[in-house]
């Protein structure tokens, strides 16, 4: 199972939106980037991934699950853009800020700390474990 982090600015899509749609979940759309959308085409049902506050806040919030394979964005008539569809699964108990992440030297090799403008990325599983850890929260 493949571990990701979605980001996404708090005062357009957070934490509590996402926790709102229950097991039904939401698409992940509005992607316009060919990496993330790729990204999120290499996803499988059941990957998880870690719910990032961009813009403000800049932390870790919640873990999330992939719940509908990629398929076309609902928000565009472009075919090249497709979206999946998470779930909240449970919120960190402990945010793990993205302060904290560049100062945790295991984490130096972090896509979020290389590259901070991808909006849906992959993390490795020493990544998730460590991550969690921060957040007080079972992996």
């Amino acid at each position: 199972m493949a571990k990701w982090l979605f980001k996404s600015e708090p005062d357009v899509w957070g934490w509590d939106h996402q926790v709102a749609k229950g097991d039904a979940g939401e698409e992940w759309d509005g992607i316009r980037n060919y990496q993330a959308r790729n990204n999120m085409r290499a996803m499988a049902l059941g990957d998880l991934g870690f719910f990032y506050h961009s813009r403000s806040g800049l932390e870790i919030v919640g873990i999330v699950e992939v719940c509908a394979l990629s398929h076309s964005d609902s928000t565009t008539d472009d075919d090249r853009w497709d979206c999946v569809d998470i779930r909240a699964v449970r919120p960190l108990k402990q945010p793990v800020t993205l302060e904290q992440i560049k100062g945790e030297t295991a984490l130096s090799d972090m896509i979020l700390v290389r590259n901070s403008r991808l909006s849906v990325q992959p993390v490795s599983d020493a990544e998730w474990a460590l991550i969690c850890k921060m957040g007080l929260t079972e992996p």
